[in-house]
């Protein structure tokens, strides 16, 4: 039913990736298989977040995907953003490369796509299964009621590696995003609400692999989750002090609003 409901439909698959050579190849092929055998008409972009390792190298071994990389190292923001640049299909998914989530389940997320504009899979769905780490859960509450306290952000997750989204949506909200790491999700889902575009949480399954850069060290993670809770503050500075993204917005459509 599916296939059938996306045969005239193009899928466009971004998929991250930093400091991966030891397992990129084999999940790229797992993440490939998936997609094919599900959606007819598609295209897979794999950027290489940073020359860090020979990730890139590993991911060209693989056929049917389009690989693209640049020097440095910007954050998974910057890799979906500029991976969206390639992007010519009528629906875009992100996909972590690192395999928690199992592509097989974005099959699953095409029916909410009749009521809805962005599909989240989401941990806290009471259908989800979830198996990861409890300091993780700890974290991810904890950033949930922080980010609805700052943002009045009602989702019960944004931070997931699996997401569908329609690409028009993606059209104006792409261009006004800044984040650059972890908490582009939460910019995404922000800037959905504010612009009206229906936004839908999906149950999914979560098997941990262990691979996520945020697990390498703790003081790389705690790093990060500073930097996720001060681009929280940022949002909210940005959207409410400096009109920032309605100026940004009517800039792109060629208004002078001064």
């Amino acid at each position: 039913m599916f296939r059938k409901l996306m045969e005239n439909k193009k899928l466009s698959v971004i998929v991250p990736v930093y400091n991966g050579e030891k397992f990129i190849q084999k999940n790229l092929e797992q993440i490939r298989d998936s997609i094919s055998n599900n959606f007819p008409n598609h295209e897979i972009i794999v950027v290489i977040d940073g020359k860090t390792d020979n990730s890139k190298k590993e991911a060209e071994k693989v056929k049917g995907v389009k690989v693209i990389s640049y020097e440095k190292n910007q954050g998974k923001g910057y890799a979906l953003k500029y991976g969206f640049k390639y992007c010519t299909g009528d629906y875009v998914t992100f996909i972590d490369c690192d395999m928690d989530l199992h592509p097989e389940q974005l099959k699953n997320f095409i029916p909410y796509l009749s009521t809805a504009d962005v599909i989240i899979g989401s941990k806290r769905h009471p259908f989800s299964k979830l198996n990861y780490p409890f300091s993780r859960r700890i974290l991810s509450s904890g950033f949930r009621i922080y980010s609805w306290l700052i943002l009045g952000l009602s989702l019960r997750d944004t931070q997931s590696g699996l997401k569908l989204i329609k690409k028009e949506v993606l059209d104006v909200i792409m261009p006004l995003i800044l984040v650059k790491r972890f908490a582009f999700d939460l910019e995404l889902c922000f800037l959905a609400k504010k612009h009206g575009f229906r936004t839908v949480e999906a149950p999914i399954h979560v098997n941990f692999q262990n691979n996520s850069s945020l697990s390498k060290n703790l003081s790389s993670t705690f790093k990060n989750i500073k930097g996720m809770f001060l681009d929280v503050l940022a949002i909210r500075y940005r959207y409410t002090f400096l009109n920032y993204y309605q100026k940004m917005f009517w800039e792109s459509k060629g208004w002078n609003r001064r």
